[in-house]
């Protein structure tokens, strides 16, 4: 009885922190192939702390990958939606990345470090396909593609207090460094790639840095950050904090079927950019026709969580969709979430049926929270 589970955790794949996370009471769960801390002392607690301080993170499972060559730019705003034009050394960029029908490869961030020389982060989930996908579309490019995941260890510090606590480790001046921003600066010792990034809806920086140093850089975040009243935080703290503050997460409100559009990410389609880029001329249509589908926030005004796959219907109970994330958010007290429906029922009452009861979903335009980042 004892053999099964230590096999299923020797087939996870585990970040340099794993050690650390067992040592401070992290609760570890597969997430997407990766052991990783979904909780520490309590999700709703953690969930408080970032909001109300700080809360360092391990997203050490994200992918990292090098695109260098004469045609870097050229190649990276074929290969995604946004435009990578308008970037410039420091500065980073949000993308979806999509198939020629307009679904959705993953989204991920791009960084200019150079003319010719960028930096991607994509999701843990769908490292080795975004890879293969990488590579087959820069065949037709001259550029190289470097995989270097295993090269990196990745922290976040996250909250109100984020900026303090990282800046009490290092000389580089964060001020200057603006929401979208990175510099590359030492923290703690440690070499790293500063990014005002993140995905809680807070201020906060992600750190990218060497895997052999990732115990030294927590340990000192931690310990930096306790008289700030920063905790660690797991997967669960994440999830709840990245649903408050309306972001999307990919297999939930972007996936091969939900497209940029649909999931009502608009503002990353550069359909008029030069050269055009893979999945342009579906996204036009769908511009032009209207999406059939879309995705849209609710709340409930209930504790209930509504959990992902709830069929969502009218009134007269007639299938509408399905909802795609569902959390309870600890600062609002009542359920949240995110569903896919028709798009002329996003505009009308919508419902779920919880255990036999019936809630009404209130539609609300995110953040469901006031949200105070960095300019």
């Amino acid at each position: 009885m004892h053999r099964l589970p230590v096999l299923e955790s020797m087939s996870l794949k585990r970040t340099p922190l794993y050690a650390f996370h067992v040592a401070h009471g992290g609760r570890m769960v597969d997430f997407a192939g990766w052991e990783m801390p979904v909780q520490y002392r309590s999700i709703l607690e953690e969930h408080k702390a970032v909001r109300r301080a700080a809360g360092l993170f391990d997203v050490s499972h994200m992918g990292e990958v090098d695109v260098r060559g004469p045609e870097a730019l050229k190649f990276l705003n074929n290969l995604v939606t946004n435009d990578v034009a308008k970037l410039f050394p420091g500065r980073v960029l949000y993308s979806p990345m999509c198939y020629p029908d307009g679904g959705v490869v993953d989204d991920l961030l791009v960084y200019m470090r150079g003319a010719a020389d960028y930096f991607l982060c994509i999701n843990a989930g769908n490292i080795d396909k975004d890879l293969a996908w990488i590579r087959e579309q820069a065949a037709k490019f001259n550029v190289t593609i470097t995989d270097r995941c295993d090269d990196y260890a990745l922290l976040a510090v996250q909250g109100p207090k984020a900026t303090a606590i990282v800046q009490s480790l290092t000389s580089a001046k964060l001020g200057e460094i603006k929401y979208y921003h990175f510099a590359e600066g030492n923290v703690a010792g440690v070499p790293c790639m500063l990014s005002r990034t993140g995905y809680t809806g807070e201020d906060g920086f992600e750190l990218y840095h060497p895997a052999a140093d990732a115990v030294r850089l927590a340990t000192a975040l931690l310990e930096a950050g306790a008289p700030h009243g920063l905790e660690l935080a797991g997967l669960g703290a994440r999830d709840s904090l990245r649903l408050e503050a309306g972001y999307p997460l990919y297999g939930h409100e972007l996936s091969v079927e939900i497209s940029p559009l649909t999931a009502g990410l608009g503002w990353t389609v550069k359909l008029n950019k030069a050269g055009g880029f893979i999945g342009r001329d579906a996204l036009a249509d769908e511009l032009a026709s209207g999406s059939v589908r879309k995705v849209v926030f609710f709340k409930t005004g209930d504790r209930r969580i509504v959990r992902a796959g709830t069929p969502v219907t009218r009134t007269n109970e007639s299938t509408v969709g399905t909802v795609l994330s569902g959390t309870l958010s600890p600062v609002l007290n009542e359920a949240i979430g995110s569903a896919i429906v028709g798009a002329t029922a996003a505009t009308q009452e919508l419902v779920v049926d919880i255990r036999g009861t019936k809630i009404s979903l209130q539609p609300v335009k995110p953040p469901f929270i006031e949200l105070k980042k960095t300019s």
